[in-house]
């Protein structure tokens, strides 16, 4: 550990270096010699230096060079350069100035005036040292505090798509199967967006917000809602309000993701060509969060069980989407589920069973 400042001095002539030494070294200094500039410039590699006594004139490396080498690296360029020299000429001090020395000292040198400015420029050294390592801690707390707020943050995301999911189970809670549906069919959601092109922040929203996409249903009655056989005119025109209801609990959040989920309730059955409800929206006028949400919903209820039907098998179910590209589906929403098949068969697989501890396993993974 270093305990005295550290000086270098800088000279190709013997005698110099044993007058500097013999002048600081009774200071309580400790003194580093160095011949030349290359000498000088190993040795500020290997310890650390608070001021360095550098001559002018010297073989290899000059004093001009090596304060240009040593002000030009930001390990070193805070400590202050004192050139000593029997130059005279102005030109000469501009060009040690423009080098960037911080001083200049005479020679042949008086023993007060170098007590007096060494001392003077380790009081400069030591104040630049407390603001450098001032910064520094500064930096890494705020870097830390800064990893805690992202901890904390990634940890509400986490609960609110955990409340999202159970509340959206709520609504369909009597269907079998709802609780690994709507983690499923929001997963695939994110999926078929990024390999849209669409941004990993966006992604993330689709995925927090497809889960709403029934919420509606928690309006549509039971003898509806669970009924094992085909829907009557009657039942069918009552199950077709759910997506406006479903829009009608969402509107007017703050929340961008609720607000997204108001557009999927809305219009996650709509159809491309137009046949679907509540609106008849055709083609692009269907916004694209509710063409993909659509694909993936139908994909899982297609390979899902349900009151009123068995799950049909994987291939049948991919035969099913490209078939109703152009007319139910969106033909590019559907090339990229297909793009992507591999990827959505694993999410099935990962949660072809609900367990109790599904909400749990909810991870950032999902996304990428």
């Amino acid at each position: 550990m270093k305990t005295l400042p550290h000086i270098l001095v800088v000279d190709d002539i013997a005698s110099n270096l044993r007058l500097m030494e013999a002048i600081l070294t009774p200071l309580g200094y400790k003194v580093f010699l160095a011949h030349d500039g290359m000498e000088a410039l190993e040795a500020v590699k290997e310890n650390t230096m608070d001021l360095i006594l550098l001559d002018a004139m010297m073989p290899r490396m000059d004093g001009f060079e090596t304060a240009r080498r040593l002000k030009s690296d930001e390990d070193t360029q805070i400590i202050p350069i004192v050139m000593v020299t029997d130059l005279s000429r102005v030109e000469d001090k501009v060009k040690a100035l423009e080098a960037g020395v911080d001083d200049l000292l005479t020679k042949p040198v008086d023993k007060s005036e170098v007590r007096s400015r060494v001392a003077s420029l380790l009081k400069v050294k030591a104040y630049n040292d407390q603001m450098r390592n001032y910064q520094k801690d500064l930096e890494a707390e705020l870097a830390a505090r800064t990893h805690q707020l992202r901890e904390a943050f990634e940890k509400i995301k986490l609960s609110s798509l955990d409340t999202i999911y159970r509340l959206s189970k709520a609504a369909e809670y009597k269907d079998e199967d709802t609780g690994a549906h709507i983690v499923r069919m929001s997963n695939y959601s994110a999926v078929i967006a990024r390999k849209m092109g669409l941004t990993e922040r966006a992604a993330e929203s689709l995925l927090y917000a497809a889960p709403l996409h029934d919420i509606g249903k928690i309006g549509i009655p039971d003898k509806v809602l669970l009924k094992s056989a085909k829907l009557d005119p009657e039942e069918w025109d009552i199950m077709k309000k759910h997506p406006v209801m479903g829009a009608k609990i969402l509107e007017k959040a703050d929340t961008v993701f609720i607000r997204l989920g108001e557009i999927i309730a809305m219009t996650h059955h709509e159809k491309w060509d137009g046949s679907g409800y509540p609106k008849g929206l055709k083609g692009k006028e269907i916004p694209l969060v509710g063409r993909i949400v659509a694909i993936a919903d139908v994909f899982d209820a297609l390979t899902s069980k349900r009151p009123y039907k068995q799950p049909f098998p994987i291939e049948k179910a991919l035969a099913i989407i490209r078939e109703d590209s152009g007319s139910h589906f969106d033909p590019a929403v559907v090339d990229a589920f297909f793009a992507c098949k591999e990827e959505i068969l694993s999410i099935k697989e990962k949660f072809s069973e609900e367990q109790e501890s599904l909400l749990y396993k909810l991870s950032g993974k999902f996304l990428q």
